[in-house]
């Protein structure tokens, strides 16, 4: 393969790509060694506090993210060039991600200065808050054998946690990563059928009145779940209060909201929750899938 697709994975002709490696799935592969096939794990955001707007324009935070068993997998063989197949739940396609060269794949093969096919199976739907892009990057980042924080922030704000993910405290504009006690947690993550792009939602942050800028904490165990970009997503996109309001009503609990949007989560199983057996949402026909996922340690080499 030497040139740049994408693919729909839920054709007959290409259901089975996921399938078509016949090496193990890894978090931690031999330098730049093909093939490979190399998982890149979506991220939540137990907590961000937006605490200021720097003079380079870019936002400081405080987060406490972890990552979960939602993931992309990108497979390195021989030659050049990005396929991505889309394996994106439900019906919400790949939606703006494209392989050229704006790809963050695609920039971090060119930080490493490596080549190789890349097959990537995208899952992690654009815009929903999840660091999917960024947990790309890293993913090529560590098959490269870089494990550099600030060769990652280079790429992007989310990128330095998702080189090694875990359980972490961020703050900076991203790039300051310290691990914390690792804790096994299980969540339902609600994907609605549409984006956000989070530079408007930044923008809409700022925009604010300083006594909106910064959310309430709500305890659950040992987690005060927060995210001081909830406001600036909501006024921007208003419908993402009728899947949070149907999530919630659902439960019974206030569900939390990924990173910028437009995902939503609440710390739980299926089962804890009331949903054992259901796949989906649906508003005004509009579907927003549902998924049971884990949370995973950090990857060390």
């Amino acid at each position: 393969m030497n040139h740049n697709e994408i693919f729909s994975g839920k054709s007959n002709s290409l259901s089975s790509i996921s399938r078509a490696s016949q090496h193990a799935v890894t978090d931690l592969p031999t330098k730049g060694e093909v093939p490979a096939t190399v998982h890149a794990y979506a991220k939540l955001t137990l907590s961000l506090r937006v605490t200021g707007k720097r003079d380079d324009g870019y936002h400081a935070i405080e987060a406490d993210l972890i990552t979960v068993d939602f993931a992309d997998i990108l497979i390195f063989e021989r030659g050049t060039g990005l396929q991505i197949i889309d394996e994106v739940p439900g019906e919400l396609g790949l939606r703006d991600i494209s392989p050229g060269r704006s790809n963050l794949v695609n920039k971090a093969m060119a930080i490493v200065g490596e080549a190789a096919a890349i097959r990537l199976l995208k899952r992690i739907p654009s815009g929903a808050g999840l660091g999917g892009g960024s947990a790309d990057a890293a993913a090529v980042l560590r098959w490269a054998g870089y494990n550099s924080y600030k060769m990652a922030a280079r790429l992007g704000a989310d990128v330095p946690f998702c080189l090694t993910g875990g359980m972490a405290h961020v703050s900076g504009v991203g790039e300051q990563v310290s691990q914390l006690l690792f804790q096994g947690k299980t969540f339902v993550l609600m994907l609605p059928p549409f984006g956000l792009d989070t530079g408007l939602v930044y923008e809409q942050w700022d925009r604010l009145p300083e006594s909106h800028q910064h959310s309430p904490s709500i305890e659950r165990g040992e987690v005060a779940f927060v995210n001081d970009l909830e406001p600036a997503a909501l006024r921007l996109e208003p419908q993402l209060e009728l899947w949070k309001e149907a999530f919630g009503n659902a439960t019974g609990l206030e569900p939390h909201m990924a990173g910028s949007g437009s995902a939503w989560f609440i710390e739980g199983s299926k089962v804890e929750l009331g949903l054992e057996g259901r796949t989906e949402f649906i508003i005004k026909g509009m579907r927003a899938p549902i998924l049971e996922v884990n949370s995973v340690p950090a990857i060390s080499g």
